[in-house]
């Protein structure tokens, strides 16, 4: 089978309330100068108390509806990567079939934290060119603010709400994907968790109060290190030179992190796209929220070369190489 996969639709959406800098020196000792010096984050956005990572989802989907006026009644499978679903089971992808009434699909989430977005997009580009499918939602959403420690200084001013989605369809002649690059370093899983059922890792204790807990130094340097190297084996896999991409879309985890990526990788920060200024760490949405705001200032256009780069707790990291084309085809 020769089938080939595209991306031919996005959409985007973040909750209305702000947490402003100003609003976090109010509840810990921080600044909005030791924040900025140290994430480039001036504000996040926050879901309601009756918002939820479905609640999101179903904004970004309705929000790329109506910018690209799709259908969604023959799409034949849904992914949702998130971390913060409303439930352990039904899945928010059941919740999104059920929503949209779609008639006949397949729905599950998957949890690869803020690799979450690349996982999904490598996974409906799989499918496919597999043959077996035609036309995939990827969706990726998050409420972090609900699991986020707001005593915690060092945590709660990283992170946000939003949601991003994405359709991907078969195309016998246009492929959005170029090459993938995949790992994973579950040593380190210590260093970024969210207890569930189990209370200790590698036999050590975790704080089981089902919040967030990060160990920035080291998540800071395995990103650091990691994420360049998979740059460069993308490149070398597409047989593509640095100046050949067009936007560098990494994900937003904390500007300075992106920075010391950018200077390892060889990338510029003016060909770096981020959502991570007004709307914070939003995990697997914070590559499609930039995507978007790309696209919304006129950044990226059909025709570009981007490359996406998710990296995130277990530690997993998934980068992609994509040729961005949301033109109608023929």
């Amino acid at each position: 089978m020769n089938s080939k996969a595209r991306i031919t639709a996005i959409g985007a959406y973040v909750p209305h309330k702000r947490l402003l800098n100003e609003d976090l020196e109010k509840m810990v000792d921080t600044s909005d100068e030791w924040i900025m010096q140290r994430t480039g984050m001036k504000e996040r956005r926050i879901a309601g108390d009756k918002e939820y990572a479905s609640t999101l989802a179903f904004k970004a989907i309705e929000n790329l509806i109506e910018t690209y006026n799709k259908d969604l009644q023959d799409i034949d499978c849904i992914i949702v990567a998130t971390t913060t679903p409303d439930y352990v089971f039904p899945s928010v992808a059941c919740q999104i079939q059920d929503y949209f009434k779609i008639p006949h699909t397949g729905a599950f989430d998957l949890n690869a934290t803020c690799a979450g977005f690349t996982y999904g997009l490598h996974l409906a580009n799989s499918l496919i060119t597999s043959g077996f499918h035609r036309k995939i939602l990827v969706v990726a959403t998050e409420t972090l603010s609900k699991v986020t420690d707001y005593s915690d200084r060092t945590t709660c001013i990283l992170f946000g709400d939003g949601a991003g989605a994405v359709l991907v369809e078969r195309d016998e002649e246009h492929s959005s994907f170029i090459a993938a690059h995949i790992g994973t370093n579950g040593e380190g899983g210590m260093h970024l968790y969210r207890t569930s059922l189990a209370a200790t890792m590698h036999e050590q204790t975790l704080n089981t109060n089902g919040k967030m807990v990060q160990n920035g130094r080291e998540v800071y340097k395995w990103a650091a290190r990691t994420v360049p190297l998979g740059v460069k084996e993308l490149l070398h896999k597409s047989e593509l030179q640095i100046h050949d991409v067009d936007w560098f879309v990494p994900h937003s985890a904390n500007l300075r992190m992106i920075e010391s990526i950018c200077e390892k990788s060889g990338f510029l920060m003016e060909k770096t796209l981020t959502s991570v200024a007004y709307m914070g760490n939003t995990s697997s949405a914070s590559i499609p929220l930039a995507l978007h705001l790309g696209i919304e200032e006129q950044k990226v256009k059909n025709g570009d070369t981007i490359l996406l780069y998710g990296f995130g707790g277990g530690l997993t990291h998934l980068g992609l190489i994509i040729k961005w084309d949301l033109s109608e085809k023929n």
